[in-house]
């Protein structure tokens, strides 16, 4: 997985985000990451989970490419207002395929709804359960911890980043991924993206209930092998690029 490190660096310290909100921090960041344990971050509109055995500078460093890539979607679509800005919006793929995260995505792809009263997790642990076959453990932490998600108080801090960052309106895009190791040791992320336009304003992304006839969704899944190396040479370059921003988007939950 060759990768000019050069041109990376030159890549992040080009790339156009957002100022930082209203009344955010320049105060770095510190998160109890343990590679002993399973744990979960809220990444702005993405829910990382990480299975035991990631090591804390690499589950760092993957939670600050994942916030830089929304932060240049957010830059190129500040708000959605329906599933072709979506799309668009979904090009943040593209930023982490420039950070060392070889993707194996392709394009947005319709998500039929089977039933009325249809909760976005739904179709979370659905698609989960296709992409992570042979990933039991992967497969494990991922759905504790849409479980813990859905148990959370709605005016949890970590609920209200969730909300704001995936909704707009009767749009929402949101992420869910699960860091794992495949049999040679290489690190390997599963992803899967949704994007939803409803009749109605939607709440709530992940436990809204949808009806079949007034929402329409789209969903991209994938795995992609992470190169730790170039992350781990980007840490300084990213991590100088997000100082204004983590404190604003990023947290841990308890699964």
């Amino acid at each position: 997985m060759a990768m000019d490190i050069s041109s990376a660096q030159a890549f992040v310290s080009a790339l156009q985000i957002p100022a930082p909100r209203f009344g955010a921090t320049a105060t770095p960041v510190e998160f109890n990451f343990d590679a002993a344990q399973s744990q979960a971050m809220v990444v702005g509109s993405e829910v990382v989970s990480f299975v035991s055995g990631i090591s804390a500078e690499q589950r760092s460093d993957i939670v600050n490419a994942a916030l830089l890539a929304q932060l240049r979607a957010k830059k190129v679509v500040p708000e959605p207002t329906g599933m072709d800005d979506l799309r668009t919006w979904y090009q943040y793929f593209d930023v982490l395929s420039n950070v060392g995260f070889v993707t194996q995505q392709t394009d947005m792809q319709k998500y039929q709804v089977k039933t009325d009263g249809f909760q976005a997790h739904e179709a979370v642990l659905e698609v989960a359960a296709t992409l992570l076959v042979g990933s039991p453990t992967a497969l494990a932490v991922l759905t504790s911890t849409v479980r813990a998600l859905q148990k959370m108080d709605q005016s949890s801090p970590w609920v209200t980043v969730f909300n704001r960052e995936s909704r707009s309106a009767n749009t929402a895009h949101f992420q869910v991924s699960t860091v794992d190791r495949d049999p040679t040791g290489d690190l390997f992320i599963a992803m899967m993206a949704f994007g939803l336009e409803a009749t109605s304003k939607i709440t709530q992304v992940l436990f809204f209930k949808f009806h079949k006839n007034e929402t329409r969704i789209e969903n991209n899944a994938g795995k992609a092998t992470i190169n730790a190396m170039v992350l781990a040479a980007l840490r300084p370059t990213i991590a100088q690029k997000l100082v204004a921003q983590a404190a604003d988007y990023v947290g841990q939950l308890q699964i």
